[in-house]
């Protein structure tokens, strides 16, 4: 019995070894071999010239990221959510772009939502083992109870993650939207997705390290993923964000700026236009721009699903 489990062990670290060695992501590189060896800044400098990469290699990928971000604005116009879910760094890089919408897009927690294997607890220190489970990806996504109006984004540097591809596999079968963002190509994470994004970042200056020049990739395309679908969402006039939530002083100060900006007013039009509006930027915008209260203008943002643009014109 321990013969036959230590075989079969071994022969499952063999295939994995041997996957491992075709991907760029886990590529050695003998010139490296004596990094530590290096003064600091030289070190400093090897590795600000790998980051410098990553951009370039991004934009290579800057149709697929368009047309994936179309299908999903086109989704969360409807009630869809935004669901990201991956392990490790890929999956604490999810939960990072989730936990920003809020303040930033005044997005309802659960609209953007990141699903890291092993649950929040894994943010700061690995479970063991989840990033292997198909099954577990599944459970989770289950637990939100998917909608075809709904878009899943597996993250995984290797692409080869079994969580990442069972969360698109699950989403493509309840109907959903799936995108597969990984660091490697012909990924199975790519083919298993409606949408595949592989920015191709190659070795890391530590052999296999995947936070470093994938991990900036990852968090380079999400960002544009969230921030132009809700450009899309109309949750921007122009570059001001004018669905800001003002929760702390900073941000308080943020919105009366934007007002400004947008506005031309005058502090005491300002502050009373807020006020009217309960906080909201995007209304006390609209009352001083239309010269209109409070109601009206959030009734013609009612009608225009949140577009000041439109609502201006309406």
């Amino acid at each position: 019995m321990t013969s036959t489990s230590t075989t079969s062990a071994s022969d499952n670290y063999g295939e994995l070894r041997a996957q491992l060695a075709t991907m760029a992501t886990e590529a050695y590189r003998p010139e490296l071999a004596e990094i530590d060896t290096l003064p600091t800044l030289d070190i400093a400098r090897l590795m600000n010239g790998e980051d410098a990469t990553v951009p370039t290699t991004v934009a290579g990928q800057l149709p697929a990221i368009a047309a994936a971000i179309d299908d999903i604005a086109a989704r969360m116009s409807r009630g869809g959510r935004l669901i990201y879910a991956g392990a490790g760094t890929a999956g604490r890089m999810g939960v990072l772009d989730a936990s920003e919408c809020p303040p930033t897009f005044n997005t309802d927690p659960a609209e953007v939502v990141g699903l890291i294997a092993g649950g929040p607890s894994a943010m700061v220190k690995a479970v063991e083992g989840a990033e292997d489970s198909k099954i577990l990806a599944a459970e989770d996504l289950d637990a939100l109870a998917l909608t075809a109006d709904d878009t899943v984004i597996g993250i995984s540097a290797s692409g080869r993650t079994p969580y990442a591809i069972g969360a698109v596999e699950h989403a493509r079968a309840k109907g959903a939207l799936s995108v597969g963002l990984s660091c490697n190509a012909d990924s199975a994470l790519a083919a298993a997705a409606d949408h595949g994004i592989e920015v191709v970042t190659g070795p890391e200056l530590l052999t296999g390290s995947t936070r470093l020049k994938a991990g900036t990739a990852q968090k380079l395309v999400l960002n544009m993923i969230s921030t132009i679908t809700m450009i899309r969402l109309g949750k921007t006039y122009g570059n001001l964000m004018v669905d800001v939530r003002a929760s702390n002083e900073k941000l308080r100060a943020r919105s009366r700026r934007i007002v400004a900006l947008a506005t031309g007013a005058e502090d005491a039009e300002i502050e009373t236009a807020l006020t009217a509006a309960d906080g909201e930027v995007k209304t006390a915008i609209l009352m001083i721009l239309a010269e209109i209260d409070a109601p009206t203008a959030e009734s013609r943002l009612t009608t225009t699903k949140g577009h000041l643009r439109a609502a201006l014109t309406s």
